[in-house]
């Protein structure tokens, strides 16, 4: 009988020191090198986030740890990442900023069986490389599947027709110059002129050059900040007073920053900007500049689709009641959270399901415009309609 009490006492210290044992949640993503201004604020939104919950008691008492990796924006670097985090037992991964990066450590997760919820990598194969049902790559970015008709549209509704495409030569740029084609073939257009270039290129002169003598009237860039602001930096010599649009890249301080004045006025597509439209907004938007001691967020879509992220997780995790947290058990609470989370970019009711592994829908994108050193609404009813968060379009 003693013997028996003794090892019921034993399996309950265990227990008790299982439920206080950290939960860990990997992380990933280019925290030095050319992609920071990304990958920062996407590593502190998580953190601010991670933080908060753990305020509050965790996960069921388990505080939430998390196991960073810097991918340094090199596939080959990421994916042994990937391969690191899996190996070290993470109940799921947030990350990712680079598609390129992002398509050679997918793999990883995937064979794992390591739920990835990726906050800022836009490229469309990220989440079409498996059938959805089977996959375990989650996103709360807005695909390029959704940036680049949204941003067609808004330009053929201003009357920008004749259209030249610059996109870069990574995994990224072949997935949005294949979105945009695409995107502007439903119209009946085809670009007068594409440019394809490498990473790294700092003058675009011939390009821009070419594209002029095809009577272009808009430049639709697909590549990151650095190469967004040669393009700006070559009209600007040129003279050439045409407008620049693209995807999220555009609202990047490598860009704004970079192009020295070239960048004003240029349009992208947007799920977050960051002004204190709303309590929500406003109270991360302070709060993280408290924590982090910011005058400004580098690239505020990143941390604010971070932080919903980790929240997002969170819940998943809280609709498993039984402690079963192995990769599966993981997978379908993602797919079927019960509860809604009010988050900062959006109002998430059912944000994945067995066939959708989206979080953002058409309909949360706004137009954004870069006025001065910021990013801010192009359109009047853009803002007024963004005093009410956006819920996802089933």
């Amino acid at each position: 009988m003693k013997r028996i009490i003794a090892v019921a006492a034993a399996v309950l210290a265990a227990s008790a020191l299982a439920q206080q044992a950290p939960l860990r949640v990997g992380v990933i993503g280019p925290f030095t090198g050319g992609s920071a201004d990304v990958g920062v604020p996407m590593l502190n939104g998580i953190k601010m986030a991670v933080d908060e919950i753990n305020a509050v008691g965790g996960y069921l008492g388990r505080p939430l740890e998390l196991v960073i990796k810097d991918d340094f924006g090199n596939p080959d670097t990421a994916a042994a990442s990937a391969t690191e985090l899996v190996s070290e037992k993470v109940v799921a991964a947030i990350g990712f900023c680079d598609t390129g990066v992002a398509m050679k450590a997918i793999d990883v997760f995937q064979k794992g069986k390591v739920p990835l919820i990726v906050p800022c990598a836009t490229g469309t194969p990220i989440t079409a490389k498996y059938p959805s049902p089977q996959s375990y790559i989650f996103r709360t970015s807005a695909r390029d599947a959704i940036q680049a008709p949204f941003i067609v549209d808004d330009v053929l509704k201003r009357g920008w027709k004749r259209v030249a495409i610059f996109a870069d030569t990574t995994g990224y740029g072949e997935a949005g110059l294949a979105d945009v084609e695409k995107a502007l073939a439903v119209h009946g257009i085809k670009p007068v002129y594409v440019a394809r270039f490498q990473l790294g290129v700092r003058d675009l002169t011939p390009q821009l050059t070419a594209a002029k003598a095809a009577g272009a009237n808009v430049v639709l860039s697909y590549t990151v900040g650095p190469e967004n602001a040669a393009i700006a930096n070559g009209r600007k010599a040129m003279a050439w007073r045409v407008p620049q649009v693209g995807a999220w890249p555009l609202s990047f301080p490598n860009y704004i920053d970079g192009s020295y004045g070239g960048a004003e006025g240029s349009l992208m597509a947007q799920t977050f900007i960051a002004e204190p439209s709303n309590e929500r907004r406003a109270a991360f938007l302070s709060g993280y500049v408290r924590k982090f001691s910011a005058k400004r967020i580098p690239v505020p879509m990143a941390a604010a689709q971070a932080y919903d992220a980790t929240y997002l997780l969170m819940y998943a995790l809280l609709g498993i009641r039984d402690g079963e947290l192995g990769g599966v058990a993981v997978k379908n609470a993602l797919e079927n959270i019960q509860r809604i989370y009010y988050g900062v970019v959006a109002t998430y009711e059912k944000p994945f399901s067995l066939d959708d592994k989206e979080a953002i829908s058409e309909n949360m994108l706004v137009v954004g415009l870069v006025k001065g050193a910021g990013v801010t609404f192009a359109y009047p009813e853009d803002a007024k309609r963004n005093l009410f968060v956006q819920r996802k379009q089933q």
